[in-house]
């Protein structure tokens, strides 16, 4: 019994080199495609968005033998997919790095609360290793960036005194912060939707394209919510 608690810790330890390795290139390449933007941009998020939405396919496809629920399926993710991605693609850079920000402090906030606080599961049979915890430590995360980013950037877009950037943090940045709060539900709800298509797949990761990683989708589960929903935002504000 010892042997097997300890088989899994060893295999996390020695393929920590390559998911780092890996989180490395794909950060250097998503930078290079937001720095250089126009096009290339337009063109590395459509290639993701193609890619996602094959694995996708190919989880609906393990998922059910039924041909009608399959097609649902496929035009549910075409439709699923397809919005997050020109949304995207649309997005000014302003709200397409909040929204990137967001997703990436849900994640670092849910992993750090989740193994440091523990506690109960929210599905375990869907996905058993998030917790309550971890929901409250992503959604602490992504207000507190949502908020800093929305204050900041008032504060550096012509608003020089410090009286204007209390006003700022106060009257944007709060309600930014609550915003990402929400974004944070929205981007868990995205893991769990794909934690349970995996499970019906009965597969443990979407491919296996990025060594460590799994596949695209397993990296962009949380931010085609939150595309969707910083889309209806711009679209508003």
């Amino acid at each position: 019994m010892a042997g097997d608690n300890l088989a899994p810790t060893a295999s996390k330890k020695s393929d920590l080199p390559v998911r780092l390795a890996s989180a490395v290139l794909m950060l250097g390449v998503a930078g290079t495609a937001l720095a250089m933007g126009g096009w290339v941009l337009a063109a590395f998020i459509a290639l993701v968005g193609l890619v996602c939405f094959a694995e996708f396919v190919r989880l609906v496809g393990k998922a059910s033998r039924n041909s009608w629920l399959r097609v649902a399926g496929v035009l549910f993710g075409a439709a699923y997919i397809g919005g997050a991605v020109s949304v995207l693609i649309g997005l000014d850079t302003y709200f397409l790095i909040a929204a990137l920000g967001v997703v990436i402090a849900t994640d670092t906030g849910a992993y750090f609360a989740g193994r440091a606080i523990g506690g109960p599961k929210i599905a375990p049979r869907i996905s058993p290793s998030k917790t309550w915890a971890g929901l409250c430590g992503g959604m602490f995360c992504a207000a507190l960036w949502l908020g800093l980013w929305v204050g900041t950037f008032h504060y550096i877009g012509g608003n020089f005194s410090i009286g204007d950037l209390i006003e700022a943090m106060w009257e944007d940045a709060l309600g930014a912060a609550i915003i990402g709060a929400i974004l944070a539900i929205a981007a868990q709800t995205g893991d769990f939707f794909e934690s349970w298509l995996k499970r019906k797949a009965g597969v443990k990761d979407s491919s296996n394209l990025i060594p460590g990683h799994g596949g695209v989708f397993d990296r962009v589960d949380g931010l085609l919510p939150v595309a969707l929903i910083v889309g209806m935002i711009e679209t508003l504000f």
